[in-house]
C-alpha cells in the first residue's frame, strides 16, 4: 500500500527508485492518492502542480471499467499528465473526474498494481469506493495461491 500525501510526487526522487522497484517485483501493490502520482512517475508519466486542485467531498469521479459513477472524498494539488499515460504500453486509465476528466485511477495490465487519485478510505459515498479494498485483499490472496501452488509443485 502506497499511500497519500502530502507532497510534490516530481521531487521524491528515493521513493519513485522503490516504487520502480515494487512494481518490477510482482507484489501487490494499491497507490492512494500520493500513492497514485507516485506511481505514474515512477512508471515514466509526469504529474503537475493543478491550478486549484481538488478539495472536499461529492467530487464524481467514474470508472471506467465498470461504467459507474462513484462520489469520492479529494484532497490533492497535483495530478498525472493524462497524455503521458499512453506512453506506457501496459497501464490503462480506470477513473476518470467527471468535472475536469483529470485522471483518478490507473492499472498495470500486467502486474499487480493498480492506483486511485481519491480517498477511498474516506467512505465519502458511504461506500462507493469500498470495492476497491476488497479488489486488493483478492489481488493479495491470488498471488499467496500461486506461491503456495508453486512451493508444493517444486
Amino acid at each position: 500500500m502506497i499511500s497519500n500525501g502530502p507532497g510534490d510526487p516530481s521531487v521524491m526522487k528515493e521513493e519513485m527508485a522503490t516504487i520502480k522497484k515494487i512494481i518490477n517485483s510482482g507484489i501487490p501493490t494499491f497507490g492512494i492518492c500520493l500513492g497514485h502520482q507516485l506511481i505514474a512517475e515512477a512508471s515514466g508519466i509526469p504529474t503537475f502542480k493543478m491550478h486549484k486542485g481538488h478539495r472536499g467531498i461529492n467530487q464524481p469521479v467514474k470508472n471506467l471499467i465498470t461504467g459507474k459513477s462513484e462520489i469520492t472524498s479529494q484532497n490533492h494539488g497535483f495530478s498525472v499528465k493524462a497524455e503521458d499515460v499512453a506512453k506506457v504500453k501496459n497501464m490503462e486509465v480506470t477513473h476518470i473526474n467527471l468535472n475536469d476528466e483529470t485522471i483518478e485511477g490507473l492499472r498495470y495490465t500486467d502486474r499487480n498494481v493498480f492506483s486511485v487519485q481519491y480517498h477511498p478510505e474516506a467512505c465519502p459515498g458511504p461506500y462507493d469506493a469500498r470495492y476497491l479494498f476488497d479488489d486488493f485483499i483478492t489481488m493479495i490472496s491470488s498471488v499467496k495461491k500461486k506461491e503456495k501452488k508453486s512451493a508444493v509443485t517444486a
